[in-house]
């Protein structure tokens, strides 16, 4: 029987879940590039509004969403937990699958999550004007339609590669009022440092980063916005989880294994992070990210401090990196083409408490593609490495003759990515 689960909007979460409160060990402190001495977090502040400032460094178990913030959410929150029947049909297996759909939000992601509260924040503290990067563009698309919503100007510099693949992203930051800058770029002074010895460089998240950042420290009435990585992004991607848990429980439902892709960390941990005290208390329960071959941050990337863009402007974070000087391959799932991860999941990987898998392009879109005819929704192509990876863990429940209930998070539709699939 086809099962979607709806929770009505009164149910929507009102605060933020921060898992640092029960986490049974400290993060590993972000570093001064200078000094290299545990940061002074006013130091972010030319950076970040400091409401946010206060929210990554905070130890509190929840954190209250602001009204003006839920009404915004209202517009697609909650959003559907769906079971994939045909999905285990197609492959024959016993596990029951669900998918929580992203995809609803405005801009087609869930990146929306974090987009909204940031610019909130922003405006509230009289900033005019917001500066980001994106990969694919679902992170620029969702910071340049909150920038409308509370007032604020948004320069976004998208990876140069996924510029040219992916225009209908470009154009959809562009009706939002953004604007959109390929990177490398002109514009900086480290994209024309790029630019002059390789004039081809196809760009990646940490060079975009970088001149982000190089425009947001030259005007104190702008600030820097990011959509994965900090813990104030995953805090804000908690919505997922906590949605997912009520969802669940509705249906009497117990998740064996919660899946999601991973580039930075955001929607594997907004889905995953509200589900680490269970497992913590010892519920039999497995977390697994699933990244790209391209670009294995937490399955082949070195555990160690590392800054989190090209040029070294940010804090030294503690993360599974490739080097900040990493250039990852053209594939088309730019939103996971970063060299590095989010400190959170990064440790949770380094204790054992998360797994992470790889898999390669060609396998991905094969798998998405399936989606797409069976389950009706054409995945983005950041979200079919998690379809990946839950084909794998449904066909292994197949062969060893034993239930499984996997959940996914399908971040995002892939309606703006269709080049991709041809």
């Amino acid at each position: 029987m086809r099962i979607r689960v709806n929770l009505p909007v009164e149910d929507m979460p009102k605060s933020w879940y921060n898992v640092i409160a029960d986490l049974p060990f400290k993060l590993d402190p972000p570093l001064d590039p200078e000094t290299r001495e545990p940061l002074n977090p006013e130091k972010l502040s030319p950076i970040f509004p400091q409401s946010l400032i206060e929210q990554e460094i905070s130890d509190k178990r929840f954190i209250e969403i602001p009204e003006e913030v839920l009404r915004e959410y209202a517009v697609y929150r909650p959003t559907p937990l769906i079971r994939a029947t045909y999905l285990e049909e197609y492959l024959e297996t016993p596990a029951r699958i669900y998918y929580k759909y992203e995809g609803v939000s405005p801009t087609g992601s869930h990146k929306t999550n974090t987009s909204i509260p940031q610019a909130y924040y922003n405006a509230r503290e009289g900033v005019k004007r917001l500066v980001t990067e994106t990969g694919a563009g679902q992170w620029g698309s969702a910071l340049t339609y909150a920038g409308r919503k509370f007032g604020l100007e948004v320069e976004v510099f998208m990876v140069k590669v996924s510029y040219f693949q992916k225009p209908m992203r470009k154009n959809l930051m562009q009706l939002y009022g953004g604007n959109v800058t390929p990177s490398p770029s002109e514009k900086t002074k480290f994209g024309k440092r790029l630019l002059e010895e390789n004039s081809e460089n196809p760009g990646s998240l940490g060079i975009a980063i970088s001149e982000a950042l190089e425009v947001a420290l030259e005007d104190s009435k702008t600030k820097y916005s990011l959509g994965s990585v900090l813990n104030h992004v995953l805090l804000h991607q908690t919505v997922i989880g906590l949605e997912l848990k009520k969802q669940l429980e509705m249906i009497g439902e117990r998740p064996t294994i919660i899946m999601g892709c991973h580039g930075g960390g955001s929607n594997f941990g907004g889905t995953i992070l509200p589900f680490i005290p269970d497992k913590l208390e010892g519920k039999d329960i497995r977390f697994v990210a699933c990244e790209p071959t391209a670009c294995p941050s937490l399955t082949e990337g070195r555990y160690d401090y590392d800054h989190g863009d090209t040029a070294g402007i940010t804090p030294l974070l503690k993360m599974y990196t490739l080097g900040k000087d990493f250039i990852p391959p053209k594939i088309h799932a730019g939103g996971l083409r970063y060299h590095g991860s989010a400190p959170i999941i990064a440790r949770l990987v380094h204790e054992g408490i998360v797994e992470a898998q790889a898999f390669d392009q060609d396998e991905i879109f094969k798998w998405a593609k399936v989606f797409s005819n069976i389950e009706g929704i054409v995945p983005a192509p950041e979200s079919a490495h998690a379809i990946a990876g839950v084909v794998k863990e449904a066909l292994r429940a197949k062969e060893e003759k034993r239930e499984e209930v996997i959940v996914f998070n399908l971040s995002g539709h892939g309606l703006f990515d269709l080049t991709a699939y041809t």
